[in-house]
């Protein structure tokens, strides 16, 4: 079987106030906002909320490849997801823990033609194969880089 290429994924954005961000992904915009008590609006998800919106409609898209190519249907599926994290490194108090999440739990709650042993061998797939979950769960090599706006060159107007 030969390799297939490697998908590229991108976005780009503009800060619009210091809680909130504007972000273009193909023909999508979305945005990225901090609640009131964190300097926000509360007109959109978090940063980290979005970590778990992106995480559970990863677990949606493998559950039902992998119920296809297992040969059960799913009637429904629901996914609840919980992350905790400690706000300390985040906010400059301590170093003691992680920015990140601690801990995450998804819960799949699913109604479907399939026995228990089957949905076992499915859900040991959907850990293996879910791209947001290995992320997650391995170290991902991130690169942050910074360039001066001001040696942009501006379109005259």
């Amino acid at each position: 079987m030969q390799p297939t290429e490697d998908l590229v994924f991108r976005v780009s954005g503009v800060a619009e106030s210091p809680a909130r961000f504007r972000a273009q992904t193909r023909r999508f915009t979305v945005i990225v906002d901090e609640p009131e008590e964190l300097g926000g609006t509360d007109e959109a998800p978090n940063p980290v909320e979005y970590v778990l919106i992106g995480f559970g409609g990863c677990l949606n898209v493998m559950a039902h490849l992998i119920a296809q190519e297992l040969g059960f249907t799913i009637r429904r599926l629901e996914i609840e997801l919980k992350g905790t994290l400690n706000p300390d490194r985040l906010f400059g108090r301590s170093e003691a823990e992680r920015a990140g999440y601690k801990h995450i739990e998804a819960q799949l709650k699913i109604d479907a033609d399939a026995d228990e042993t089957l949905l076992q061998e499915w859900l040991t797939r959907i850990n293996d194969r879910c791209p947001v979950n290995d992320n997650l769960s391995n170290p991902t090599s991130v690169t942050i880089s910074v360039t001066s706006l001001k040696n942009e060159t501006q379109p005259l107007t």
